[in-house]
């Protein structure tokens, strides 16, 4: 008797408690089904938002749709590669239940982590790509000539806005000294001097405390007066609803990527969970019994 347990007690220890070989296919699986899921929702994304007005879904819920929509693509796909990498695995012999019922769960749990570093490395630019479908059909081809501008030139350019009503009583000015051929030139170099000081300016102050600083904004103001005509005091109003403008576009890129944090976050908590429990369903079946077509699972 002492011989036989000696015996089985060799065999378990001989035996390997991970099987990499199912681990990597179930990886690869929940891998491939999450770059098919994530192409399906783009498409989806594309026919549920309008560029016109009052059709489609609002933008707050787009963006909460496509929250929910990555925690079922997690889930489905972790699902399947965990359910896969225990089904696939070796059969062990000898090993008490709870141990079986742990090491499932671990090749799950494994299953899923090779395949978040998977979709993380090789899959992340085509599924950036795909992600990105959405936003890259709302601007339509704007976005093409919108890419290389920096933001900042945006800003700058609603500060030295003019009112297009009173270019027409300043053209006889510019049009007196025509004769000249240079005349207007320097002018003109003045202008896009002013315009790149305040650019650098605006980039350096906002790229340090997100705001322009007291002695810059005041003679932001006068340079902004200077070249439209404003007042001073219209002037500085401008400043400070442009500088607010910005704030708030840049508040709500961060407000934004901390709501696509969590929301990863869940989906791959999620995705963890779901491929655990399945990869345990998926051990069950693998030791289970067939009488003729009917399987019936290991006792759990």
């Amino acid at each position: 008797m002492e011989t036989d347990l000696r015996s089985a007690a060799t065999i378990v220890d001989a035996q390997s408690a991970v099987s990499w070989g199912a681990i990597a296919a179930g990886a690869v699986g929940a891998a491939a089904l999450a770059l098919l899921l994530i192409a399906f929702g783009a498409g989806l994304g594309l026919s549920a938002v309008s560029p016109w007005g009052d059709s489609g879904v609002s933008a707050s819920t787009f963006k909460a749709g496509t929250g929910i929509y990555l925690v079922i693509v997690a889930v489905m796909s972790s699902a399947v590669g965990g359910y896969l990498a225990a089904r696939l695995r070796s059969k062990w012999v000898g090993v008490n239940t709870h141990e079986v019922f742990f090491r499932d769960t671990a090749h799950g749990f494994i299953a899923w982590a090779f395949a978040t570093l998977l979709s993380a490395s090789a899959l992340s630019s085509v599924t950036s790509f795909l992600a990105n479908g959405t936003a890259a059909g709302l601007s339509g081809a704007a976005s093409q000539a919108t890419r290389s501008v920096n933001p900042a030139d945006i800003y700058v350019d609603k500060l030295f806005r003019t009112n297009a009503a009173a270019q027409p009583a300043a053209a006889p000015a510019s049009s007196s000294g025509a004769g000249n051929g240079n005349a207007s030139t320097p002018n003109n170099a003045n202008s896009n001097q002013s315009r790149a000081e305040v650019l650098r300016l605006w980039t350096a102050d906002f790229h340090d405390n997100q705001d322009l600083g007291a002695a810059d904004r005041t003679y932001v103001a006068q340079v902004v007066a200077a070249r439209t005509g404003m007042s001073q005091a219209d002037a500085e109003k401008r400043v400070n609803d442009v500088i607010t403008e910005a704030k708030t576009a840049a508040d709500n890129a961060r407000k934004g990527a901390a709501k696509l944090s969590f929301w990863l976050t869940a989906a791959m908590l999620f995705g963890a969970f779901a491929a655990s429990l399945a990869a345990v369903e998926g051990g069950s079946l693998r030791d289970g019994t067939w009488n003729d077509r009917v399987l019936t699972p290991r006792p759990i």
